[in-house]
C-alpha cells in the first residue's frame, strides 16, 4: 500500500513538472514572434488625382498636352488696330462736286489737273521746307499742285503767296482752287468747296479738313493766282 501511494505522488510530481516545463516554452516561443511594419505612415490621406496631364521638358517646364483652339468671330473683330486717318472719299466727293457745279477758281482744265496732281499726292507725310515728291509742308504742296497743273508760279512761303496774288471775295472764295490762308498767314490750302480745303498737315500729311471747327477762327482770307501766271493746258482742254 504504501509503494502505491509513493508511485501515485510520483506520478503527480512529473505531471507538474511537464506542465511547468511545456507553459515555459510556450512563453518562450510568443516572445520571439516580433509584429513588422511598413515604412510608411498608415494615416496619411489617398494622394490626390492629377486632373491635367503635363509633359515636361529638359527645361524641366511644363508643357500643356491640350490642343490650342482659335475661334474666328465676326469679321470686323479681325480689322487692324490702327486704321488710316485719312478717308479719300472727301477729295474724290468734294472735288468732282465743285468740277461738275463749274465752281472752279480756274478754267475747266487746269481745274482737272489740279484735282489729279491732289489726289495724286494725297497721304504723303509732312515734312517742313520739303516741296516733294516724298514729303511736302503746306507751301510746297500748293507750288508742286499748281506746278503739275500748268499754273506756274516761284516756290515760296505761304506770306510770300499772298502778297503775290490777289484777294477774292464773297462766293469766289470758295471755288476749287481757291487759295486760303491760316494762322497770321504761317499757313496755307487749297479750297475743295464751302465746307473744307486741302492742305499738307503735319501730322496727317496730305489730307482734306473741314473749315468747320478748329480752322474756322483761324483763317486770315482768301486769294487767288494773278491770270499772268498762269499757263493753260491746251492739250487737255481740247480733251474735254
Amino acid at each position: 500500500m504504501k509503494d502505491l501511494t509513493k508511485i501515485l505522488s510520483l506520478s503527480v510530481c512529473i505531471l507538474s513538472a511537464g506542465t511547468i516545463f511545456g507553459t515555459s516554452i510556450n512563453a518562450q516561443e510568443r516572445a520571439r514572434i516580433v509584429k513588422t511594419t511598413g515604412s510608411q505612415p498608415t494615416n496619411l490621406p489617398p494622394a490626390a488625382v492629377p486632373t491635367a496631364k503635363v509633359t515636361t521638358t529638359s527645361s524641366s517646364r511644363p508643357v500643356l498636352t491640350n490642343d490650342v483652339q482659335v475661334v474666328k468671330t465676326a469679321d470686323k473683330a479681325w480689322e487692324p488696330l490702327v486704321k488710316n486717318t485719312v478717308s479719300s472719299k472727301a477729295v474724290t466727293a468734294t472735288a468732282a462736286g465743285a468740277l461738275m457745279a463749274g465752281k472752279t477758281a480756274y478754267s475747266m482744265g487746269i481745274s482737272i489737273l489740279l484735282d489729279r496732281a491732289i489726289k495724286s499726292r494725297y497721304g504723303i507725310p509732312y515734312l517742313y521746307g520739303s516741296s516733294g515728291p516724298n514729303r511736302y509742308d503746306c507751301s510746297g504742296f500748293v507750288w508742286a499742285a499748281f506746278q503739275e497743273a500748268g499754273l506756274k508760279f516761284t516756290r515760296a512761303s505761304a506770306r510770300t503767296l499772298w502778297a503775290e496774288s490777289e484777294p477774292v471775295e464773297g462766293d469766289d472764295r470758295f471755288k476749287f482752287g481757291t487759295l486760303v490762308y491760316f494762322n497770321g498767314l504761317g499757313h496755307v490750302g487749297i479750297v475743295a468747296d464751302e465746307n473744307g480745303f486741302y492742305q499738307a498737315s503735319s501730322s496727317k500729311g496730305i489730307t482734306y479738313s473741314p473749315f468747320k471747327g478748329y480752322w474756322a477762327g483761324r483763317i486770315v482770307g482768301f486769294r487767288k493766282l494773278k491770270p499772268e501766271s498762269t499757263t493753260e493746258p491746251v492739250a487737255v482742254a481740247a480733251t474735254k
